[in-house]
């Protein structure tokens, strides 16, 4: 038995925080995203918190630019991409 299970945690459960809710701007750009804590992160903030693998369902990426940018988990699912979710204010 390892410590996971004999503390009752399950070792495949994910305990991050993940983001709900996104601003952008008048180009239709992400500028800031709102976590599932309601932690309210600028675009810098939040890209260091994926790079560091704190936020779940996201992961940084080297667009063309050679410039580094967010996008969310290829899953499968439109309805989750960042793009779609809730604007918040």
């Amino acid at each position: 038995m390892n410590f996971s299970e004999q503390s009752g945690v399950n070792a495949n459960q994910d305990t991050r925080e993940s983001i709900v809710a996104v601003q952008k701007n008048g180009d239709g750009d992400l500028t800031a995203f709102k976590t599932s804590t309601g932690r309210v992160l600028q675009y810098d903030e939040a890209l260091a918190e994926v790079q560091a693998g704190r936020i779940a369902g996201v992961n940084a990426f080297k667009g063309r630019d050679g410039e580094t940018y967010i996008r969310g988990d290829a899953d499968g699912n439109p309805d989750n991409n960042l793009d779609q979710l809730p604007r918040f204010e």
